[in-house]
């Protein structure tokens, strides 16, 4: 979470997120702050984790029985794992 009062506050923000397909480990230890309106890109070679982490952030892991996730995930301060429907959240 970003501290300085010059910086708009972040919209997302992962936090030591982890992801496995059964005991294939795809995503390792994530943390990241997006800022309110900012752009985000995400480059490099094919099966690096790009997708898989849009996946997180969209939720669309969710029917996916051998994913199994850990972190913290948060959308305006809200944790989008914790008791929150995807549909409506997206």
């Amino acid at each position: 979470m970003r501290t300085t009062d010059n910086r708009k506050k972040d919209k997302m923000s992962v936090q030591n997120l982890n992801l496995a397909y059964g005991d294939y480990p795809a995503l390792k230890n994530i943390s990241l702050d997006i800022g309110e309106n900012e752009v985000l890109s995400l480059i490099g070679p094919s099966g690096c984790g790009k997708s898989t982490f849009i996946r997180v952030l969209n939720r669309m892991n969710d029917l996916i029985e051998e994913c199994h996730i850990t972190g913290t995930v948060l959308l305006d301060d809200e944790d989008i794992y914790a008791d929150n429907d995807a549909t409506t959240l997206r």
